[in-house]
């Protein structure tokens, strides 16, 4: 088993499904990060059998939001004095604003680029979302 240290202040977003670190590392824009970051891939897990870790360094903004569009089911600790002083759950946000690209050719973003990319949750369920101005249906993954 691979040890690593714990975190005197910062983060540990847990819970990702395996595979998927890197997707949340770039949307994080963690390389601009001074701090230390450590990824942790296929880590052994009782609930999903493998998961991805990762471990920021520093009290950052974290946009929840998008945590929560890429992987519901992630858990944010924030480590303050090397304790978990809050576990934050992630749930779908009801809007999500330039995340994604509206692949439909005909919206307004695609003539009006500085528009904002805006799209709601349009079905929970099978969380869909759809944009704000032509309601095209965002794939996941987009």
């Amino acid at each position: 088993m691979i040890n690593i240290s714990g975190l005197k202040d910062g983060y540990v977003i847990d819970h990702i499904k395996a595979g998927r670190c890197m997707d949340i590392y770039r949307a994080l824009d963690l390389d601009k990060c001074t701090g230390e970051v450590a990824i942790i891939k296929n880590a052994k897990s009782g609930k999903q059998g493998k998961k991805d870790i990762i471990k920021i360094e520093g009290l950052l903004d974290i946009n929840l939001d998008l945590l929560g569009f890429i992987d519901d089911n992630i858990t944010v600790n924030v480590i303050k004095d090397e304790k978990i002083i809050e576990k934050k759950p992630l749930t779908l946000p009801t809007r999500i604003s330039n995340v994604a690209k509206c692949k439909n050719p005909r919206c307004i973003t695609c003539v009006e680029q500085e528009l904002e990319q805006i799209f709601f949750l349009a079905d929970i369920e099978k969380k869909v979302y759809r944009c704000l101005y032509c309601e095209e249906a965002l794939e996941k993954g987009q």
